[in-house]
This record gives structure tokens, sequence and C-alpha cells, in this order.
């Protein structure tokens, strides 16, 4: 079992990336999809206790923003993993504007998130950190 959190600003590629790599395998819990803390804690609470892998699709750019899911997610016996999408504020805001007029994300919020966010740390209680960064052809390179 997989608790798969990411963290990065908006723009960054984490929805495609899920697309591209879990979608057959893991749940997505997302606040874009969810619209409230109380459905995506019902989500994350059914996932623990069913055992069911799962992806955190938030931006999470602080360490106590991802608390609330590594805690109970290790104490259910999952393994935690944190991506982190590594990208400019330039090239988020790039792909940022190539989204439809309803998901586009105000550039003041992209900045804000890009100003916090905090790379996440092993001592967190992720079990693997991987870097994930988005190439000029669209390519996802994870290390």
């Amino acid at each position: 079992m997989e608790a798969v959190i990411f963290i990065g600003i908006q723009g960054a590629g984490k929805s495609t990336f899920y697309r591209e790599r879990f979608f057959d395998t893991h749940v997505r819990i997302s606040l874009d999809m969810l619209r409230t803390r109380r459905r995506e804690r019902l989500i994350f609470e059914a996932c623990l206790a069913a055992q069911q892998s799962f992806v955190v699709d938030n931006t999470n750019p602080l360490a106590s923003d991802r608390e609330r899911y590594v805690g109970p997610a290790r104490a259910a016996g999952f393994r935690v993993i944190a991506y982190f999408f590594e990208t400019t504020l330039r090239e988020a805001l790039r792909r940022n504007n190539l989204r439809r007029l309803r998901q586009k994300i105000p550039v003041v919020a992209v900045t804000g998130t890009f100003k916090r966010l905090q790379p996440p740390r092993l001592l967190e209680g992720f079990d693997e950190i991987h870097t994930a960064e988005l190439t000029a052809a669209d390519q996802f390179v994870v290390s």
C-alpha cells in the first residue's frame, strides 16, 4: 500500500503526472475535485480503512500541510512517498495560461505558493522522496 504525496506549485504538472503514472493503481485525492477538506478527509480515511493506495494531488507547500497525511498513513501501514515537482515560476505560469478559463489559477495564488514552497525531507516521515521535472518536450524526468 502506498500513500503518495505530491508537492509543488500550481502548473508544475502534478495532475498530468498522476494521469500518466498512477491513474490505474491509486485513488486520486484532490481538493480541486473534492472542493472541501471534509470531503477530502472522508476519501482519505476510506483509503486508509480499505488499505487502498492513493495519491494526494494538492500543492502541499509546507511540511505542516503534509503532516495531515503522513502520520495517519504511516500508522495505517502505508509506505509514504513524496514527489516534489520542481519548476520555475515562469514555467508554471506559462502552463497555467494554457489551461481552460475555469481551470486557470490566479497569478497571485501561484506566486504565493511558490514563495511558501518547502521541499520535502525524510524526517517528515517519508520513506522515499522523488523529484519530478517536466522537460521542454513535456516529458517527466524523475530522480
